[in-house]
């Protein structure tokens, strides 16, 4: 039998995946989970029918999402993960000695359960000691926090069921509110290339930018995600990720990177004239 999955990356464009084994099926309180062996992009987790996280091409999600904020501040000790069930930005983050505690919150413990069992790949450092896992919504834990995190990740679904919350201009407040005055907060900052994408990822810059002096877009090329043409936020009360760049610093950590290098990180901060001009359609 010819298994394929197939995702709708817009209301005219479907992605398709080779599948050669259904490994699990369940539904939590939130959302359906499925993970597929497949032929190329090895075991894939989906979420209500959209892909999350593949082992093969993971680790540029993970790399940008953590290492930019990470070398652009070598000085952070306490972070906030919130989503980032399958465990990936948890794993870079452990890769730091420096940092001394980082809280994740999922809103579905079944997700991180799942990916434990079936995806070590990303899971495999959710057992640290410096990590917490909260199981709650990441919206109410952050309205309970002032003044206290170097850095927050809003590692987050699309802005549509259990995510929704995680793209409100309140959200994002509280964001700031959390921060301590060197705070940096990055998030997944949807497409530009596909309409709905690019209308979600308009709306969560215009809302972060109402808060935060310093907002920058940074891109990454991620096959699996909708067109391919992903964008990161990066947000901060005082670094600015190109000016305050340490590479000497970041390289001499050593760490083993598959996709991030100092170089990238300046680079991904170049953007393509239609990315620029939506996001000044915003300001």
């Amino acid at each position: 039998m010819n298994l394929w999955f197939t995702e709708n990356h817009s209301p005219n464009v479907l992605f398709s995946i080779k599948v050669l084994e259904h490994l699990y099926t369940g539904k939590s309180e939130f959302q359906k989970i499925d993970v597929l062996q497949t032929a190329e992009f090895g075991r894939v987790l989906t979420l209500d029918g959209l892909v999350m996280v593949t082992e093969k091409d993971e680790f540029i999600y993970h790399d940008m999402i953590t290492h930019v904020a990470m070398a652009t501040n070598p000085g952070i000790k306490k972070v906030l993960v919130i989503g980032a069930g399958d465990g990936g930005t948890v794993r870079e983050l452990t890769k730091y000695e420096t940092i001394e505690h980082i809280d994740m919150v999922e809103i579905d413990e079944m997700v991180v359960d799942v990916c434990k069992e079936f995806i070590p790949q990303t899971a495999s450092k959710l057992d640290d000691p410096r990590v917490h896992l909260h199981f709650e919504d990441g919206l109410k834990f952050v309205r309970s926090h002032e003044n206290e995190y170097d850095l927050i990740i809003v590692d987050s679904t699309d802005p549509f069921g259990p995510g929704e919350g995680l793209f409100t201009r309140e959200f994002y407040g509280n964001c700031y509110k959390a921060l301590n005055e060197d705070g940096i907060l990055v998030n997944q900052h949807e497409s530009p290339f596909y309409e709905e994408d690019a209308l979600g990822m308009q709306r969560a810059h215009k809302r972060i930018t109402g808060f935060f002096p310093v907002c920058k877009v940074y891109q990454v090329h991620i096959p699996t995600y909708p067109s391919g043409h992903w964008l990161f936020g990066f947000a901060s009360k005082k670094y600015d990720p190109i000016n305050d760049l340490n590479a000497d610093a970041w390289n001499q950590l050593g760490l083993k990177t598959k996709y991030y290098n100092t170089d990238i990180h300046v680079g991904s901060f170049a953007l393509p004239n239609y990315v620029k001009e939506q996001l000044k359609d915003v300001e």
